[in-house]
């Protein structure tokens, strides 16, 4: 067996100039654990078909709900259910880790110039 190298999480936020364009850094069976930079307000989606983890790595970034914000700082993780419409927000830039199966688009169905394109990896 090929030894595979530790995934530096500092050094792949390095590379990363885009917000809200996730990259896959590992897949362990069908879900991908990709990381991404936020600042600004996304747009509202919702995954029919999916979960969706979020994993704050440094700064904060709030999920917002119709009916309420959750708020999570770096070294806090809150899993969105699926079909649940949410819309993300940093104010400053947040670096965050999403999990979520191989094929989730990141603006569900909503589209729209904030949609990156899939299965990238860094």
């Amino acid at each position: 067996m090929t030894l595979i190298p530790p995934i530096n999480f500092a050094e792949k936020l390095a590379r990363l100039s885009e917000h809200w364009s996730p990259r896959v850094v590992a897949e362990l069976n069908d879900y991908q654990f990709k990381l991404v930079k936020l600042q600004g307000e996304f747009v509202w989606h919702t995954h029919q078909d999916s979960d969706e983890a979020f994993i704050v790595l440094a700064g904060h970034m709030e999920i917002g709900f119709r009916d309420g914000t959750v708020t999570l700082q770096a070294g806090e993780m809150y899993v969105v259910p699926r079909g649940i419409e949410h819309i993300t927000r940093a104010p400053r830039e947040c670096h965050a880790l999403v999990v979520e199966p191989r094929g989730v688009v990141n603006t569900g169905d909503a589209g729209g110039s904030l949609t990156a394109n899939n299965d990238v990896w860094i």
